[in-house]
């Protein structure tokens, strides 16, 4: 008892937070934030619970006369916690703090895991990145002509970008003042098109005002591009988003902004400015201030003033605070990795507390652990990199199992479940450029929707949108492409379908399988019925492979079904013996059948024929 008191009290002393009370969402009952924490602490991170007890809503005060008092739990809740602290605290004394609870309370535990990522709309979603003006061609573009720079040219939607030279007297090239035309308007007549093809998140690229046509050079951050459109055209899209089931999230960029800013100006033609504080200036730098990646048009800032973060993100008015209210669930951060971990964090903290359960997620070309601590996730361009890997034969399946196995144990699963999984966007060769095969570019994308994370897709390569480097990689939506026999479209939205019906897919753990030659994996929920084996052969022969699955839950002669072309196999003792041919995937889900191999589940959780008895754990 004294060893339980004092695991006990170590952990409450982890954390200094206010004794106010909270609904846990999981019971609808009032705890103090050390009650819940003495619970959850040995099964989440301390970014976790902080962010997990920042979301759950207060106790209301009574409205009586003088000072509101804080409704109390009843008895039974209260005696639950102790149950819950205690618990934790024998479990953490007699087996440590990365130890699992006893199989019956590592159960209740799960089922809660997975209905908490369940209700987080960040988890395991299916996203679309979209550049406005090249998506879908505007109504009338004669008309709006006079938004666009003087030096921009305009071009038919048959048309594809080429290369281009520096217009010295703007300091722009002329590739990045071609406009394709397309607006907020346009992109609204296809949402019908997003829907059918399973869109969970649409991600627009920049829509602020700005000079260029890719919009990373921002110069009015609060504004809509008038080439996208207006202010009433984008409340009209938040509420098409919202009605179709989708989420919202807006491009924003921070390292830099665009030399055309008034923010810029103002601080060039007065030295006095304060705004002089919020950029670099130097003999060292070419103009005079510091500029982005050699690009002339683009202006560092100086993030560490205080005043600067304030306007970007701290203030109840901050750019991102004005987005999220106007109706964006979350922001992408350009270039994030510069911005660095510090202010990061500041970023996510703050725009959590503008708008509770939005989403940061940044750019990071590195390997996501701590940048995932700073922020909700970043653009995984990792997990593309080793999708290109197993796809073009540099890297063995079982390597790439085993990275993304080690990937979650630097962070967590929950960070990893929020990451976009990028294999293509506007700043590399798109997919079927670097994979110009159909059927290897199909196995990479089996690989893209089933690993844990979050599937993007960037507009056109659904229909097979080739595009080398920029601006190739930019070309308008091909829409003549959108027919019932294009194979990638259609493949496209199988994998999609597949997501929507296997929630394992969507927020399941992940565990390597051992193996020689297949890249083999997992993926588990509270529920035995969930579980989705997934096997893929990444080599250019055909390869047969026992694989083991060990899974104590999963029953003898199981029989298990291939979600891509129908064929069934059944598990002999654990293990699955498939014959795979060259840059193939199998996506084995459990069939429910009415036998004895279905009737033989009675007595274990979670499965069609468990007794209504049967307890998570047990």
């Amino acid at each position: 008892l004294k060893l339980k008191l004092q695991v006990s009290a170590q952990h409450l002393q982890v954390f200094n937070m206010p004794e106010e009370k909270k609904i846990d969402p999981e019971d609808g009952q009032a705890y103090t934030y050390e009650e819940l924490m003495a619970y959850y602490k040995g099964k989440f991170k301390k970014k976790e619970l902080e962010q997990y007890w920042e979301d759950m809503k207060p106790v209301k005060k009574s409205k009586g006369k003088g000072k509101g008092k804080a409704s109390e739990p009843v008895p039974k809740a209260k005696a639950k916690v102790k149950a819950k602290a205690a618990a934790a605290a024998t479990a953490v004394a007699v087996m440590g703090t990365g130890s699992a609870l006893s199989p019956a309370a590592n159960g209740k535990d799960l089922v809660q895991t997975m209905k908490r990522r369940e209700k987080d709309w960040r988890v395991g979603a299916l996203v679309y990145q979209i550049f406005v003006d090249r998506f879908a061609p505007p109504a009338d573009l004669a008309s709006k002509k006079a938004l666009y720079p003087k030096e921009g040219t305009f071009h038919e939607w048959s048309e594809l970008p080429k290369g281009g030279q520096l217009v010295e007297s703007v300091g722009y090239y002329s590739n990045e003042l071609a406009f394709w035309g397309g607006d907020l308007p346009s992109l609204m007549t296809k949402m019908d098109y997003l829907k059918e093809l399973g869109v969970d998140v649409m991600y627009l690229q920049p829509i602020t005002e700005c000079f260029s046509n890719h919009k990373y050079d921002t110069s009015e951050y609060k504004k809509v591009e008038p080439q996208y459109g207006t202010s009433e055209d984008f409340d009209s899209l938040v509420e098409k988003v919202h009605s179709g089931g989708m989420k919202l999230v807006l491009d924003m960029v921070f390292n830099h902004c665009g030399k055309m800013s008034p923010l810029v100006q103002e601080a060039v033609d007065n030295k006095e400015s304060p705004k002089r504080k919020w950029f670099f200036w130097g003999d060292e730098y070419k103009f005079g201030f510091k500029t982005w990646g050699g690009a002339p048009a683009l202006v560092e800032l100086q993030l560490e003033n205080k005043e600067i973060q304030k306007y970007l993100w701290e203030d109840k008015d901050s750019v991102v605070a004005t987005w999220l209210k106007k109706g964006a669930d979350g922001c992408r951060l350009d270039v994030a990795s510069e911005i660095g971990l510090e202010l990061l964090s500041k970023l996510t903290k703050a725009a959590h507390r503008h708008k509770r359960s939005s989403l940061v997620i940044g750019e990071v070309w590195a390997y996501s652990p701590n940048w995932t601590s700073a922020m909700d996730a970043v653009l995984s361009l990792h997990l593309g990199v080793l999708i290109y890997g197993l796809a073009e034969g540099t890297c063995p399946g079982p390597t790439a199992a085993q990275s993304i196995a080690r990937m979650i144990a630097d962070s967590s699963m929950d960070e990893i479940l929020r990451c976009w999984i990028v294999v293509s966007n506007h700043d590399m060769p798109r997919l079927a450029s670097r994979l110009p095969d159909l059927k290897v570019r199909m196995f990479a994308q089996a690989l893209q929707f089933t690993w844990p994370g979050c599937p993007l897709v960037y507009y056109g390569d659904e229909l097979g949108l080739a595009g080398s480097d920029d601006p190739h990689n930019r070309a308008p939506m091909p829409w003549d492409k959108n027919t019932d026999s294009n194979e990638m479209l259609q493949h496209t939205k199988k994998l999609a379908a597949i997501r929507k019906k296997h929630r394992a897919l969507r927020i399941g753990n992940y565990r390597d399988l051992p193996s020689s030659k297949l890249h083999a994996f997992i993926r588990t929920t509270e529920n035995v019925k969930d579980v989705v084996i997934v096997l893929a052969n990444p080599t250019d022969e055909v390869v047969k492979e026992m694989v083991v699955i060990p899974v104590p839950a999963i029953l003898g002669h199981t029989l298990f079904k291939d979600e891509i072309n129908g064929a069934e196999e059944r598990l002999l003792g654990s293990t699955l013996t498939m014959e795979m041919p060259p840059k193939t995937v199998r996506i084995m889900a459990m069939v429910n059948e009415d036998n004895p191999c279905g009737a033989q589940y009675k007595r274990t959780y979670g499965h069609w024929q468990s007794f209504p008895s049967v307890k998570a754990g047990y």
